[in-house]
């Protein structure tokens, strides 16, 4: 059932208390309160994109420093993805600089990887910009678990950030990887001067979603130098929180993940993101371009909140 705006927004606005306890509650009825699950996200390929994204170091219409990087050989990449499995990941990520993907070796390198990774019995997911529902299929073929391609903020304040390709164009890149029968990973990124109003309309776009999204990552803007958004205004913390409550309660299944950020956010901040509903995180000393805590300090995060990682026994 399609979610208006006005609903979405009327949850975001409730009164902070009020709304962090009831998203409580729907975690609680549907998810396990105390698994965090970790993700590993690895750039296959990195930098010189065609796209204006405002937010990102990566595109070739901007001055930030990211290095051009080829896509990577598949046995470096599923080098890490051991590595990642060894450090707790259940759920491996890679991401290619891409508007869209083409056809031809190197797309076929990508299959391999997918291949590699879910050989290894971890969840796969890419995010590879706009795709065909042929490659959607031949993702899902190769032993794909998900695609990520977040909406970024809401259809009214897209054009702000992006002018290189539509918010049509992403919603039918989300239709095709659903109906090749792959699960959608798709969120978006605060702080990037939407208005709360955005935020809720952003969150009535996903919770619409037919099914709705598997995963919904939670991004805090990087403000990189050299970028458009550079300059833009640190988010209040606060608003991740209820961003997360909000997404919690219109999308009870989902895994919200806190992703890109997070070395922005105090501990009792994230910890406020567990309690409404997030569960769980990107780690690794990198996402993507973009630095992240370390497992050190997740594992001394998580273990003093008591939270367990995916899979692992609990501890007493």
């Amino acid at each position: 059932m399609p979610v208006s705006v006005e609903h979405a927004l009327s949850i975001l606005e409730r009164p902070l208390l009020d709304l962090v306890y009831e998203a409580a509650g729907v975690h609680r009825a549907h998810h396990d309160p105390r698994e965090v699950q970790r993700c590993a996200l690895l750039s296959i390929k990195t930098g010189g994109c065609s796209e204006d994204c405002g937010y990102c170091p990566q595109s070739a219409h901007h001055d930030a420093t990211s290095p051009r990087e080829p896509l990577m050989r598949t046995p470096d990449v599923l080098d890490a993805a051991r590595k990642a499995k060894d450090a707790g990941a259940s759920r491996f990520c890679m991401g290619a600089a891409w508007r869209e993907p083409k056809d031809g070796p190197e797309f076929d390198r990508v299959l391999e990887m997918v291949r590699g990774v879910a050989g290894l019995g971890m969840e796969v997911c890419v995010t590879l910009g706009m795709l065909t529902a042929e490659q959607a299929r031949r993702l899902k073929d190769a032993g794909l678990t998900a695609y990520n391609h977040n909406l970024d903020t809401s259809a009214e304040h897209y054009g702000a950030i992006v002018s290189t390709r539509t918010y049509a164009e992403r919603l039918a890149t989300l239709g095709r990887v659903q109906d090749a029968g792959l699960s959608v990973c798709c969120g978006g990124i605060l702080g990037m001067g939407e208005t709360r109003r955005d935020r809720a309309s952003l969150l009535a776009t996903l919770a619409s979603l037919e099914p709705q999204p598997e995963s919904v990552p939670v991004n805090a803007l990087v403000r990189v130098p050299g970028t458009p958004l550079a300059g833009a205004a640190p988010v209040d913390p606060l608003e991740i929180v209820r961003t997360v409550a909000t997404a919690r309660i219109l999308m009870p299944a989902t895994r919200v993940r806190l992703a890109a950020g997070r070395l922005s956010l105090s501990d009792e901040t994230q910890a406020l993101c567990f309690l409404a509903g997030a569960n769980s995180i990107f780690f690794g000393e990198r996402l993507l371009t973009t630095p992240n805590p370390g497992p050190v300090a997740d594992d001394a995060l998580l273990s003093r909140l008591g939270l367990e990682t995916a899979g692992e026994p609990a501890r007493a």
